[in-house]
């Protein structure tokens, strides 16, 4: 895999930083600021850089070669923040990873992304919902989540199929963590994409569990949680998500239930209540389910044209601006309301839908 010149610079930086020092780049790099310029990005990074290294000499050309050639080795890739395909969502928040590290289908970064997380303790139904959610969701985005139990294991089972999923680590994604999920990481690798921002060999820390719930909300569209409790650390995730302006989606659970706590606070305080994908389909204006293209007549075209631009008319009022007599309207918007394209409300009157 070719990188640029700038790509290389950045990639060697940030491989040979240890995990707090990795830390304090990100706060760094937030604190300046990036602009759009790649160049430009570049010097501002190596400024960063130098905070952190202080009088210790950044990587040399040779080391930066070193770097890249691990990744090759280990069957991965780098995405900086001056890369093509660094999603625009992640650069845009305060603290953006300076590189994810990938394993597995590199193109699902570009394409629409939602995540579905929940703490590891998760109600049988709940799990039961998260995956026919992630499920009917995977077929329009790529889910987002971790590699935890519970509602992250409900996630990739239920998006794992398809393919369309990204699992954001807390440690390198050569890593396995816990141990037993090894052939699991190696399973979403080869049909999705493991994500990190910590280079390969890097173990998990507990303080980068909280890190990376900021790429799950950075990554994607909007939230949804399955299940937290008061305390939960899915809360981090849903706060991160309303800082950065993304929808926020609860799975309601009964009262008194303590793994639903958080869920039931989230939909009080206005979060979406979600019970299925239609749910969340429906907050962005998609369909539940792909709709076949219905054959029209041409004045069945003409009238829903009329009732699309209009928004809602009385039947007399769309007959005289189609030209055509009312009892031949009336019978056109029956068809249409039968195909599912038009809807009658109080007074004769038509919208399309």
């Amino acid at each position: 895999m070719e990188y640029s010149q700038e790509e290389r610079a950045i990639i060697g930086l940030c491989m040979a930083a240890d995990e707090s020092r990795l830390s304090s780049l990100a706060r760094a790099l937030a604190e300046i600021g990036l602009p759009s310029s790649q160049k430009i990005c570049v010097s501002v990074i190596e400024k960063a850089a130098m905070r952190v290294y202080k009088d210790e000499p950044l990587p040399s050309e040779a080391e930066q070669d070193a770097a890249i050639a691990r990744l090759e080795a280990l069957n991965m890739f780098a995405v900086t923040l001056v890369s093509a395909d660094y999603p625009a969502s992640l650069r845009a928040i305060p603290d953006p990873p300076p590189v994810l590290y990938g394993m597995g289908r590199r193109e699902l970064l570009a394409r629409r992304k939602f995540c579905i997380v929940g703490s590891r303790i998760l109600p049988a139904w709940a799990e039961k919902t998260g995956k026919t959610i992630a499920a009917d969701l995977s077929r329009r985005f790529v889910i987002v989540t971790g590699i935890a139990e519970g509602g992250d294991r409900a996630a990739i089972d239920g998006a794992l199929a398809g393919g369309n999923l990204i699992c954001v680590l807390p440690n390198g994604p050569d890593v396995a963590y816990p141990a037993a999920h090894a052939s699991l990481q190696r399973e979403v690798a080869r049909r999705g994409l493991l994500l990190s921002e910590y280079a390969p060999g890097v173990k998990t820390k507990k303080y980068a569990f909280h890190a990376r719930n900021r790429i799950l909300a950075g990554l994607s569209d909007g939230v949804l949680i399955l299940a937290a409790g008061a305390r939960s650390g899915t809360l981090i995730t849903a706060n991160c998500a309303l800082e950065y302006g993304r929808e926020l989606f609860a799975l309601p659970h009964n009262v008194g239930v303590a793994q639903g706590e958080g869920c039931n606070e989230m939909i009080k305080a206005g979060a979406w209540l979600c019970t299925c994908a239609g749910d969340i389909f429906a907050a962005y204006g998609m369909a539940a389910e792909e709709k076949p293209r219905i054959r029209l007549s041409e004045k069945e075209e003409r009238l829903l044209a009329v009732l699309k631009e209009a928004g809602e008319l009385h039947a007399a009022v769309l007959a005289e601006r189609v030209g055509l007599p009312v009892f031949e309207v009336q019978a056109i918007l029956a068809s249409l309301e039968m195909k599912g394209l038009a809807v009658r409300s109080g007074g004769n009157r038509f919208s399309a839908i």
